[in-house]
């Protein structure tokens, strides 16, 4: 493991080399035609390593060939800092979003999609041990909730060892490690399990992707295109996950970013606010599209909603 370093490259097989110098190889695929760019900074904490990882959208792969050929035994925490991610290993795959983060072993076969979204690049932190002899196997490729319980306590805190540099040890680095990787692992051994029968995890991708909706309503380009990008679908998968849900995946968004306008409208320290801020707040560029879509769903325009929430 690499200790005290940062590293920045550009193209495909330097990509690859360098996640292969600080954590395993793996095979890796570009998502998009951007070119593919990217930094890696890690650092050593007693038997800890301490790392984080930007790039572009991409796929990157631990085959059972390279599991084979490359013997470093692991288990990682990946931690979703920005953008979104799926998880796959051991017949699992679960979704992140910024906070959440899941556990696997490299001595099997795993997959990470990453997607940044809107944002210039995704941020991954990567806690890697060296693998004791016991697998984890039955507790890899699960969602961990990063916002609350001991799972957002455990998440914070491994946040917080990468991101301070002035965190060191040496022996009690190591003890920090084993004790580290028994809260993880017995945090995952708590969260509950995916329902049996649902198939791909359909309840937990909704879920995600409502949660990306909620806080991309303010980009006007927010999309079935863009949302089934950004969680590693077609965009017919998409609707196809939402053709029992009583909504298109169109109409979630726009019921969502009428529904935040009139909150916005609604409140009392919003009020000098002009009426077309709210509208680009949610997502709605043109004012006059935004009055008549509020109309159509209120019964009222806009300002005399405000006005009447106002008390006039």
């Amino acid at each position: 493991m690499p200790t005290s370093t940062t590293t920045r490259c550009s193209g495909v097989r330097p990509w690859r080399d360098l996640l292969g110098e600080h954590f395993v190889d793996l095979d890796v695929a570009p998502a998009t035609d951007r070119p593919v760019a990217g930094e890696v900074s890690s650092r050593a904490l007693g038997s800890l390593q301490l790392s984080r990882v930007g790039s572009v959208d991409q796929r990157a792969v631990r085959t059972a060939g390279l599991a084979r050929a490359d013997g470093r035994r692991y288990v990682q925490v990946g931690l979703l800092e920005r953008g979104a991610a799926r998880v796959q290993q051991d017949g699992r795959e679960c979704w992140l979003q910024p906070g959440d983060y899941a556990l696997y072993e490299t001595d099997r076969p795993f997959t990470w999609e990453l997607s940044a979204g809107t944002a210039p690049a995704w941020s991954l932190l990567v806690v890697t041990w060296c693998r004791p002899e016991a697998s984890a196997g039955a507790l890899t490729a699960r969602r961990l909730d990063g916002s609350a319980g001991l799972t957002g306590v455990l998440g914070r805190m491994m946040t917080d060892l990468v991101h301070s540099p002035d965190v060191t040890a040496a022996d009690p680095g190591d003890r920090l490690a084993a004790e580290l990787l028994d809260l993880v692992t017995t945090a995952a051994g708590a969260a509950p399990p995916r329902p049996a029968g649902t198939p791909r995890g359909e309840d937990a991708l909704v879920c995600a992707v409502r949660a990306y909706v909620e806080e991309h309503l303010a980009d006007p380009g927010l999309g079935p295109r863009e949302i089934a990008a950004a969680h590693f679908v077609s965009v017919r998968q998409l609707h196809r996950l939402f053709a029992g849900r009583q909504e298109t995946v169109a109409g979630h968004v726009r019921r969502r970013r009428l529904e935040r306008a009139r909150e916005e409208l609604g409140r009392a320290d919003a009020r000098a606010l002009p009426v077309s801020a709210v509208a680009r707040r949610c997502g709605f560029p043109d004012p006059s599209v935004f009055g008549r879509a509020f109309r159509a769903a209120y019964g009222l325009t806009p300002s005399r909603y405000r006005a009447l929430a106002a008390g006039g």
